[in-house]
């Protein structure tokens, strides 16, 4: 099987069939031949159209080329991921934020707890301490 050409250009067995049934078909149809082939090689080969074009073929003189586009789905699919993951780190980086303040609003009210609680103490010994003065 030829896979191969010249120009290093890969096709796969259904483009080479394809390929070369459609100008074996233009070279039936008298198409001008691309390569120059001498009468005793086109005698030997018994003028086939399909080994003239596998030679043409094998020698990368062929002007056909494949176009392979890739499908919209898989394009729309991606970018569908990717903006999934951008809006999922979005998300994480809020909620990060989100705990953070809330880690912090329960210090302020640790320390605003400490400080009640230091003011209390400190209200309790000065009523305490005019009581001692006064006994």
């Amino acid at each position: 099987m030829i896979e191969k050409t010249k120009n290093k250009e890969e096709f796969t067995k259904y483009e080479t069939a394809r390929i070369l049934g459609a100008r074996a078909l233009q070279i039936a149809m008298d198409a001008p031949l691309l390569l120059k082939i001498n009468k005793e090689k086109l005698e030997e080969i018994h003028y086939d159209p399909l080994k003239i074009t596998e030679m043409e073929f094998e020698e990368g003189v062929l002007p056909i080329t494949v176009k392979r586009p890739m499908p919209k789905k898989v394009e729309s699919k991606l970018e569908r991921e990717k903006e999934d993951k951008q809006k999922e780190k979005e998300l994480v980086k809020k909620e990060q934020k989100e705990q953070k303040e809330i880690e912090e609003s329960g210090e302020i009210m640790e320390l605003a707890k400490n400080v009640e609680e230091d003011e209390e103490d400190t209200v309790e010994e000065e009523i305490k301490k005019p009581e001692e003065e006064g006994v």
